[in-house]
C-alpha cells in the first residue's frame, strides 16, 4: 500500500509458513509461533462456500490490523459441475505486520474440501507448506473425478508437505447432531468447521464472524446456531487435537498504516462509495444506467442502496440502453455513469461516440475481464486498453483513467469525475477483475479532503450577435478547457439542438461544412489532450555516487502490486532499478516522454499482448519492452523480479 523498503520475508519465498520470527507457548501446552506474514488458500467447490470463508476471514483479519490483499478465483458457471476441476473456487489472502502489496506468490497454507480442490492447487504449493484436507471427500468416485488412481492421502506424493487429515464433513455433522438437521443441511456448514479451525491456528477474533452468522440468518435462527456451533466445533477442534501443535500470531501492522479509521474494501466496493462521493461533491445527483455483467454487476448492486445520497439506478434490458439513458441522464444534469466490461464496451461504442459529439459528462466504468468475446467472464485481463483509446468510428478522442489497487478505486472514481465534469467529456474508468473482487485496507478520508467538484451551469445568453442580439451558443467554449456550456433542459432562453450530426462550431447547428468539421475534430482532440493531469512520478534510487538506474519498468492498472513488490525483491537483491506507473492513459503525464529518454531500458508488465508498450513505442519512438500474460491470472511478483533481472543484466 506505501512504498517503504520491505521486509527479508516480502523480498523470498519462505521455506515454511510465512517468515518465523519467534516462539512460545500457548494455552494447553501447545506452541505458538510469531510470523510476519501468511499466505491462505481456500479452495473447494463453488458451492462450498469458499468465498463466504475467505470473505469471513478476511473480514476478521482487517478488524486485527494486518495489512491484507486478497485474490477470490472462482468459475463463471452459476453452479460448476460438483467435483470437478473446472467447478474448483478458491480465496486466497496474504496478510502481515507490515506494509505488502499482493495476495502473495504461492500459499503457506492450502485448505482443500475435496481431491479436485487440492490437484487444481497443488502445483501453487511449495515444499514445507501445511495442508488441510477434508479426508471425508477423498472416496473413489470423487478421486477418479479428477484422475486420482490411488488416494494421494496415502501414496506418498504430499510427503513434501505437512499434511493434516481431517475429516472436516464427519465433524461437522457429529457437532450438529442435535439440531435436527438432515445429513446434506449440516454439510453446508463444513466450510465454518473450517474457518473455526483457521481462526483458532492464526488467533484470528471470533465474534464478528458469530455476528455476521446470526445476521445472515436472522430469519432462520437454528440455521444460524448451526453454523456458529460448526464454527466453534472447528475453533475446538485446533484446540484439542494433538494433529494441530502450533499455532501462529500475526502481529497487527501498526507501521504500514498511517492514523485513521480504516476498514477493508473491494475495488468494486471503493469505486461505488467513490462514484457517491464524486456525486455529492458535485452537488449532483448520481444516476447509473447499467446492465448486469460480471465482473460489474457488484456495482449497480450497491449503488442501488443508497437512494438516500440521491443516488437513481435503472436496470435497463441491454448495453444500449443502459448507456443511452445514463446519456439522457447527462444530458438532463446528472453525474451519469455507466458500467460494464469488455464485451458490453463495445455495444455501448455508438453512444460513447456520441457523447463525444455532444460534449457531455458521462463515465464509462469497465471492469475488464479475460476476452475475446464472452471469454472468461470470472477471470482477470487489461486488454481493453486499445478498445478504450480507439474502439469508436470517426475521431472520438474520450480521457482514460485506471487505478491501481481496490481501494484507489475509491480516488480513481473521484479522478474520473473531475476530468468529466471540467472539460465536458465522457471518461473511461479501467478497472478489471482483479481489483473489482479483491480487497485491502482503506482509509476512509475526512470530506475536507474530497476535492470540490462542483459546476456551474449555463444560466443565460453568452454571446451577442452582430446586430447586439444576446443569444445562448452551445458551443461556445471556455478559453482554458475548451468546455462547452452544460445547460439544464427547460432553462429559459437556452433551448438547442442536440445529436450526433456534426455541429457548426459556437451555435451548435448541423453542419456539414468541410473546414468546420476540420476544425471541431482538431478542437474535440485539443480539449482531451489539454487535460492538467499530474505528472508520472518516478521512483528512482541512487547510489552514493548519485548514479540512478539504467532500467524503468512503466505498469498502468492492477499490475502495480506485483510490480512494486517485484522491484522491491530486485533492488533488496542489490540491483538497481526505476519504477513509474501510469493513472491517467489519455491523455499522458506531460513529462512521460522526458521520463521514458533517461532510461536505457524500458519494460511494460501488462496482463494483455503489448497494448500500453504499442502506445508508448508510437507516440515517444521508445524501444518498450513487453512482458505480457493473459492468463486470467495476476502476475506473481517473483516472475517479474526475474524478467527484471534478465533485463538488467542483458
Amino acid at each position: 500500500m506505501t512504498s517503504q523498503v520491505s521486509s527479508p520475508a516480502e523480498q523470498a519465498d519462505a521455506a515454511l509458513v510465512g517468515g518465523q520470527r519467534s516462539s512460545g507457548s500457548g494455552g494447553e501446552g501447545k506452541e505458538v509461533r510469531r510470523l510476519d506474514r501468511v499466505i491462505i488458500r481456500f479452495a473447494g467447490d463453488s458451492g462450498d462456500g469458499m468465498q463466504l470463508t475467505g470473505d469471513r476471514f478476511t473480514s476478521e483479519t482487517a478488524s486485527f490490523g494486518n495489512d491484507l490483499s486478497t485474490l477470490p478465483n472462482f468459475p463463471a458457471e452459476i453452479r460448476a459441475p460438483a467435483g470437478t476441476l473446472p467447478g474448483v473456487s478458491s480465496f486466497q489472502l496474504h496478510f502481515a505486520d507490515h506494509d505488502i502489496l499482493t495476495p502473495g506468490d504461492a500459499p503457506n497454507v492450502l485448505v482443500a474440501m475435496n481431491p479436485a480442490a487440492l490437484k487444481a492447487n497443488l502445483a501453487d504449493v511449495p515444499r514445507g507448506a501445511e495442508i488441510i484436507v477434508n479426508t471425508d471427500e477423498f472416496t473413489k468416485r470423487p478421486m477418479a473425478k479428477v484422475g486420482y488412481d490411488t488416494s494421494p492421502l496415502e501414496d506418498g506424493s504430499l510427503a513434501a508437505y505437512n499434511v493434516h487429515p481431517v475429516p472436516l464433513t464427519t465433524l461437522t455433522i457429529e457437532a450438529l447432531k442435535d439440531f435436527g438437521l438432515s445429513r446434506k443441511e449440516a454439510e453446508r456448514s463444513k466450510n465454518m468447521f473450517a474457518l473455526g479451525l483457521l481462526s483458532w491456528m492464526y488467533h484470528r477474533p471470533t465474534e464478528g464472524t458469530e455476528k455476521f452468522l446470526r445476521d445472515k440468518f436472522a430469519k432462520k435462527p437454528d440455521i444460524a446456531e448451526a453454523n456458529v456451533t460448526a464454527f466453534r466445533a472447528g475453533w475446538n477442534f485446533g484446540e484439542t487435537t494433538e494433529d494441530f501443535a502450533v499455532s501462529y500470531e500475526v502481529a497487527p501492522a501498526t507501521k504500514a498504516f498511517p492514523t485513521g479509521t480504516y476498514r477493508n474494501i473491494s475495488g468494486n466496493l471503493a469505486l461505488s462509495y467513490g462514484l457517491v462521493a464524486a456525486s455529492q461533491q458535485a452537488d449532483l445527483p448520481l444516476y447509473l444506467g447499467s446492465y448486469p455483467i460480471t465482473p460489474a454487476s457488484d456495482i449497480l448492486h450497491e449503488l442501488s442502496k443508497h437512494k438516500n445520497f440521491g443516488v437513481r439506478t435503472f436496470q435497463a434490458e441491454d448495453e444500449i440502453a443502459g448507456i443511452g439513458a445514463a446519456l439522457g441522464a447527462a444530458f438532463g444534469g446528472s453525474l451519469a455513469v455507466t458500467t460494464t466490461s469488455g464485451p458490453g464496451v463495445a455495444l455501448k461504442s455508438e453512444t460513447i461516440g456520441l457523447a463525444v459529439s455532444l460534449e457531455l459528462p458521462l463515465l464509462i466504468v469497465d471492469i475488464q475481464r479475460g476476452g475475446p468475446s464472452t471469454g472468461l467472464p470470472t477471470k482477470t485481463e487489461q486488454a481493453d486498453l486499445l478498445q478504450a483509446m480507439y474502439g469508436r468510428n470517426g475521431e472520438a478522442p474520450v480521457p482514460i483513467v485506471a487505478p491501481r489497487t481496490p481501494a484507489d478505486c475509491f480516488d480513481a472514481a473521484l479522478e474520473a469525475a473531475r476530468i468529466a465534469l471540467t472539460y465536458r467529456t465522457p471518461v473511461f474508468l479501467l478497472s478489471d477483475g482483479y481489483l473489482a473482487n479483491g480487497s485491502e485496507p482503506w482509509r476512509i478520508p475526512e470530506v475536507a479532503e474530497l476535492p470540490d467538484l462542483r459546476v456551474q451551469f449555463a444560466s443565460g445568453p453568452n454571446h451577442v450577435t452582430v446586430d447586439g442580439t444576446e443569444v445562448f451558443w452551445p458551443y461556445k467554449r471556455d478559453e482554458h478547457t475548451l468546455a462547452r456550456p452544460w445547460a439544464v433542459p427547460g432553462t429559459p432562453g437556452l433551448e438547442h439542438r442536440i445529436g450526433g450530426i456534426e455541429k457548426q462550431d459556437g451555435t451548435g447547428n448541423i453542419s456539414y461544412d468541410p473546414a468546420n468539421h476540420d476544425f471541431m475534430v482538431r478542437t474535440r482532440q485539443a480539449k482531451v489532450d489539454g487535460i492538467e493531469v499530474p505528472d508520472i512520478e518516478v521512483d528512482d534510487p541512487t547510489d552514493d555516487s548519485g548514479q540512478g538506474a539504467g532500467t524503468l519498468v512503466v505498469g498502468w492498472g492492477s499490475t502495480y502490486g506485483p510490480i512494486t513488490a517485484a522491484v522491491r525483491r530486485v533492488r533488496g537483491a542489490g540491483e538497481r532499478i526505476a519504477q513509474a506507473h501510469l493513472r491517467h492513459l489519455n491523455p499522458f503525464p506531460r513529462n512521460l516522454g522526458e521520463v521514458l529518454a533517461r532510461y536505457d531500458k524500458v519494460i511494460v508488465p501488462e496482463m494483455n499482448l503489448g497494448q500500453l508498450a504499442t502506445l508508448l513505442r508510437a507516440k515517444y519512438l521508445v524501444d518498450a519492452r513487453s512482458h505480457t500474460q493473459v492468463s486470467g491470472m495476476p502476475f506473481k511478483a517473483e516472475q517479474l523480479a526475474e524478467v527484471f533481472k534478465e533485463a538488467i543484466n542483458d
